[in-house]
């Protein structure tokens, strides 16, 4: 079980780490959890028998506050989403810019033979190329690997 390999993670899922590192089995709410569905998760959290009600209530309550915390975060996209053109938009710009940048620097330096950049600037729009490209796509593929 992957899921209890995790150290960072929700306040059920540190929750129920913590349950499963005490020895019982809660392999219902595990199954349910990879079903995605709220109340199939409060479904399986009812009907253990392993848990205590103490750990149950708790483990209600946790899920409560992860959902309330996804809503929220859910509710600020949104709300960035209704923002101005530029707001939504200023990443993939960037990198439009930085990209488009570096070709005019290549073909310019390319066919003029007068036309020389300093070094400090090809290497600062190089590290900020990187960083762009590493934040933008780099960082989305991890998103994904890490959600599945």
């Amino acid at each position: 079980m992957d899921i209890l390999k995790k150290k960072k993670g929700t306040f059920f899922g540190n929750l129920l780490r913590g349950v499963v590192a005490t020895g019982k089995k809660v392999s219902p709410v595990f199954d349910a959890i990879t079903g995605g569905k709220v109340s199939d998760i409060l479904e399986a959290i009812g009907g253990s028998k392993e848990l205590t009600a103490l750990e149950k209530e708790m483990l209600v309550k946790e899920l409560e506050q992860d959902v309330i915390e996804m809503q929220e975060v859910t509710k600020r996209w949104e709300s960035d989403n209704k923002a101005s053109f530029l707001t939504k938009n200023i990443r993939p710009m960037s990198l439009a810019f930085l990209t488009i940048t570096l070709f005019i620097y290549v073909i310019l330096d390319s066919s003029l033979d007068s036309f020389k950049i300093d070094a400090q600037w090809i290497s600062l729009l190089g590290n900020l190329l990187m960083l762009s490209y590493g934040g933008y796509f780099g960082a989305r593929t991890l998103e994904k690997i890490r959600n599945k």
